[in-house]
Formats: structure tokens, C-alpha cells, sequence
């Protein structure tokens, strides 16, 4: 996939509010040193290294034990006390939920950071401190850092020394058009504001990956279900490519709905490139018919096998699959390997695209399959161990086409809808908020030839025959 994300993020009025302990310690280091300190004064200024921020106020020879014994006294005063600024747990989970690592590159002494990481339950990977201003480049570089997130002008400097953008929140002792007049990237009121920023940061970047890769796959053949992963796909190549060298391609067979078919043609249409429909015949293997956990892989390399040939006749570079991020990460990937054997290439799941970004971006875009329900083939319907057949097929495609026509006439608004065949009886999975109301309707799947009908209490859940399996590692 692409490349992870690593964020690095300062600590002091970025991520903890440590004003009350920055004075508390440095009101009892003066009790000791018998000096004066302003500490309500140096405290507006927090992130510069300690030595210098007491330069004015103690002698050169004594600098070092100073500085040590308020390392000392820090942990008892300032630890415990210090709370995290709005918005930094949220901030830390935006970077885990793009599946980051959050590198704390801080000038605070390490133990002392680390101590406050503890105490509050910070999500962070690395406590890098002692560093400040440039310095910061150096280690976010080593750490491979995108991104540095901080409240100091100093900050800044390190994110430019890093050669990575720069982002500000004005929760520190530098105004907006300090950090501004200093060179930021970005200035945020607070880190409320950081995960609506990262997600767009993250998709901009994304899309630009994306872009890159199909351009160097030259004419590509997009293997086009019709669902929101291919369509989006689709669109890209030809944003990137222009529709002359691109082409969607959609298998007919059996597993595909007739509700899918006409709306994949007219979005292809309405992209200005030409739409294959060659036929698959999933059915004559063995394989696929015996429904395993495996199954999916016969059905992919049945559909790359004349995919492949049909590409190569119309001149088409490579043929490329709508697989995103999350498909990878689902645990049954036998269906992404055997795609993968056969050449196919995954340009969205190679760029990092997560599903959730799919429907961002093809919303920006105003693709009409932005908000589209999941459309798995027919035969992800029937339980593992069940035999495929085109009966079974055409018994739970008409299934699920009478629920959803008596649901709507009823006055309900379904999104997604699954009929299980279980063999012997059919379960339903539908939008959470349709469970208790599904029942009376379920004359329409009688009428589709299942005797028993069962509602799943739990709603739809992509992939839920995968719990049914006996040994579901094996396919893994």
C-alpha cells in the first residue's frame, strides 16, 4: 500500500497545557536558589531550552545545576497537574485511524516528556526531546516524518529544516501571524480543528498517488462492477489518462445482479469510454460451484483469464482491479492473490485509498456511485459448503429484489440489504434501523422459493459469512 503516514507532533502548548507546572516548578527552584524569577513571564514563551530562558537571571557557572535541579523537581510539580489541551486525543486518533505513527519530537528533557505521555495515556510511538528549533529536522527526518504539528515559531523552524509542511495551532506563545510571517504551512485555531484537516491533507495526497501510478501504467482495461471501488477507479483513470486510452470492462455472468448491469453502462457512457461485456463462466469450476473459502479465487481467476486476453486485443496495457485499502487489511484475501496472479493491477489499494476516502473523493467529484451500498456478487449470498448453482443465484437475486421493492413501497428507505442462503433457510441483514420493521415483509422471500426465513438482529455486516466458516484462518 502506500507509503505510512508518520506525523510528528511538539509537546509543550501543543499537546499538554504545562503553564501551572512550568511555574509551580519554577517558583520552587527560586525558593532553593534564593533568585528572583518571573515565572508567570517565562511561561508565556514555553518551548525554548531551559538555560535560556534563566540566562537572564543565573550566573553562567551555575547554569548547569540549575538546570538540573529543576529536571529534579519537575516530576513532583509539574507531572501530575498538567492536563492535555483540547483537542490532542482526538488529534492523536486521526493519525491512527489513517494508520500512522505519531512521532513527539519535543525540547523538554526526554524523561520528563515521557513522564507526562504516562501519566495522561498519550498515543505516541517515539519520545524524542532535548531538541529544539532546526535540531527538530534532523530527527524528524530520521523518523521519516510527513508532517510536523507545533505551536512555536521555532516549530516551524524544524518543519522546514525537515523539508515537510509545517502545521501551527495558536494554543502556544507564537500569535498566528508570527507563525505565518515565519513560514507555516497551515495555522489551526486548536487540534479540534487537525482531523478534518488531516483527512483532507491525507486524500489530497492520496489522489495524487493515484493519479501517478495510472498514468504509469500507460491504457488501462478497469475491471468495472459497477459498484463504488470500480467507478471511482474509472473516473481517476480517465482524469488521468483521458478516455482514449481507457476502457471498463464488465463481466456477465450469473453472480452479477441484473439491477447492476444498466447503471454501470451509463456511467461509463457518460465518462466517454467504452464499455466491454464479455462473459464468464465462474459455473463450470469446480471450485467456485463447491463454495469454499477459497471461492473467491476462482471467480477472480476466471474473470482475469478473460480479462487478460481481452485487454491485450483491444491494446490495452494492464487491467486494473477497484481492490482499496481496507479490501487488504478484510483477512480473506484469496481473491486479491489470484488477481494478483494473473497481473492485475490494484492502483487504488497501492495509493493507501481506504474506502471511506473512495466515497469522499468520488462525492467531490459527483460520481453517482459515491454514497452506492456495497454490491457483492450473488454467490458471497450463500453460505460456505453450500453448493453454487445458477438456481441458488437466481433465487437470491429474486429474493432481495422483492424485499427491497415491498420495503420501499412501504415507505422505508433501504441502503443495504442482503438475503443469506443458508441452505436450508434464508437470513436477513439490513440497515440497523429496519430489524424490527422487516418481518412483516418477508412474504416476498418466501415467494422466492425459501421456506424458512430467519432476521439477523445485528443488521448487515459486510463479510458476515466469513464467521460461518469451520476454519476461517485457513483461507486467510
Amino acid at each position: 500500500m502506500g507509503e505510512q503516514l508518520v506525523v510528528g507532533f511538539d509537546l509543550d502548548m501543543t499537546l499538554i497545557d504545562t503553564v501551572g507546572g512550568f511555574v509551580a516548578t519554577l517558583d520552587a527552584l527560586a525558593a532553593e536558589l534564593g533568585v528572583a524569577l518571573p515565572s508567570r513571564e517565562l511561561s508565556s514563551n514555553l518551548g525554548p531550552p531551559l538555560d535560556h530562558l534563566l540566562a537572564p537571571y543565573v550566573a553562567p557557572p551555575e547554569m548547569a545545576a540549575a538546570v538540573a535541579r529543576f529536571r529534579e523537581l519537575y516530576p513532583d510539580t509539574a507531572v501530575e497537574p498538567t492536563p492535555a489541551l483540547p483537542g490532542a486525543v482526538e488529534a492523536l486518533a486521526a493519525v491512527r485511524r489513517h494508520g500512522g505513527r505519531v512521532v513527539l519530537v519535543t525540547g523538554k528533557y526526554t524523561p520528563n516528556a515521557q513522564r507526562h505521555v504516562d501519566h495522561l495515556g498519550l498515543d505516541v510511538d517515539v519520545v524524542e526531546g532535548q531538541v529544539w528549533g532546526g535540531g527538530k529536522g534532523e530527527v524528524l527526518r530520521r523518523h521519516g516524518a510527513q508532517l510536523y504539528v507545533g505551536d512555536h515559531v521555532h516549530d516551524v523552524e524544524g518543519a522546514r529544516e525537515a523539508g515537510v509542511p509545517s502545521v501551527s495551532v495558536v494554543s502556544g506563545g507564537s500569535t498566528a501571524a508570527e507563525l505565518e510571517a515565519a513560514g507555516t504551512d497551515v495555522v489551526l485555531p486548536d487540534l479540534h480543528a487537525f482531523p478534518a484537516w488531516l483527512d483532507d491533507w491525507v486524500l489530497e495526497r492520496r489522489l495524487a498517488d493515484l493519479e501517478q501510478r495510472l498514468r504509469a501504467h500507460g491504457r488501462v482495461l478497469v475491471a468495472f462492477s459497477g459498484g463504488a471501488d470500480s467507478a471511482f477507479l474509472l473516473a481517476a483513470a480517465v482524469r488521468a489518462l483521458g478516455p482514449d486510452a481507457v476502457a471498463a470492462a464488465t463481466a456477465y455472468s450469473g453472480a452479477l445482479p441484473e439491477s447492476e448491469r444498466d447503471p454501470g453502462a451509463a456511467l461509463a457512457e457518460a465518462l466517454g469510454v467504452p464499455l466491454l461485456t464479455p462473459q464468464t463462466h465462474e459455473l463450470d469450476r469446480d471450485g467456485y460451484r463447491r463454495n469454499d473459502g477459497d471461492r473467491c479465487a476462482f471467480c477472480k481467476s476466471e474473470l482475469l483469464e478473460v480479462l487478460g486476453p481481452l485487454a491485450r486485443e483491444h491494446g490495452y496495457d494492464v487491467v486494473a482491479t477497484g481492490t482499496n485499502a481496507d479490501d487488504a487489511r478484510a483477512g480473506f484475501r484469496p481473491g486479491i492473490a489470484a488477481a494478483a496472479e494473473r497481473g492485475a493491477v490494484t492502483p487504488l489499494l497501492d495509493a493507501g485509498l481506504t474506502k471511506e476516502q473512495v466515497r469522499a473523493a468520488s462525492r467531490a467529484w459527483r460520481l453517482p456511485t459515491w454514497d452506492k451500498p456495497a454490491a457483492a456478487c450473488l454467490s458471497s449470498r450463500i453460505a460456505y459448503g453450500v453448493e453454487i448453482s445458477r438456481d441458488r443465484l437466481a433465487r437470491v437475486e429474486r429474493a432481495e429484489a422483492g424485499l427491497r421493492a415491498a420495503l420501499e413501497a412501504a415507505g422505508h428507505d433501504v441502503h443495504d440489504l442482503r438475503v443469506r442462503d443458508l441452505g436450508d433457510a434464508a437470513r436477513v441483514e439490513v440497515d440497523r434501523e429496519l430489524v424490527d420493521l422487516v418481518a412483516k415483509h418477508l412474504g416476498a422471500v418466501r415467494d422466492a422459493g425459501f421456506a424458512t426465513v430467519e432476521v439477523d438482529p445485528l443488521g448487515f455486516r459486510s463479510g458476515s459469512m466469513n464467521a460461518l466458516l469451520a476454519d476461517p484462518d485457513r483461507w486467510r
